[in-house]
């Protein structure tokens, strides 16, 4: 590898954001929208800080199977729109995947608990 590097970074906590990809066991999550089950195998939790404020979980975006076997995305906005609170009609097993990415994400900084009732 021909590359050198000098200096020591420093994260702005202004508006900082991590995304964190995990991948799921088949058949251990079903979602289902307007009726239709949907069979999630990739989540991709976006946690984000801003102006040095605790960490929080801002949305899930879910790569999935369908009920006709086609690749699917579906996003979970975790936030209010007041962005002042979790969103309480977020099912617990969404809660559940926010954590086991959270867990995965300890090493840069991220710790994360779900919100009262939502475990």
């Amino acid at each position: 590898m021909d590359l050198s590097a000098t200096g020591e970074p420093v994260i702005v906590q202004e508006d900082t954001q991590v995304h964190v990809g995990i991948d799921l066991r088949p058949g251990s999550l079903t979602l289902t929208r307007n009726g239709e089950d949907f069979a999630p195998y990739h989540a991709l939790v976006m946690f984000a800080s801003a102006h040095g404020k605790p960490w929080a979980a801002q949305e899930v975006k879910f790569s999935a199977k369908g009920p006709d076997g086609k690749a699917v995305g579906l996003t979970v906005d975790l936030l209010t729109d007041t962005w002042d609170g979790p969103r309480l009609e977020v099912p617990a097993a969404i809660w559940k995947v926010v954590a086991h990415a959270a867990t995965s994400a300890g090493d840069v900084g991220i710790t994360y608990a779900a919100p009262p009732g939502r475990s």
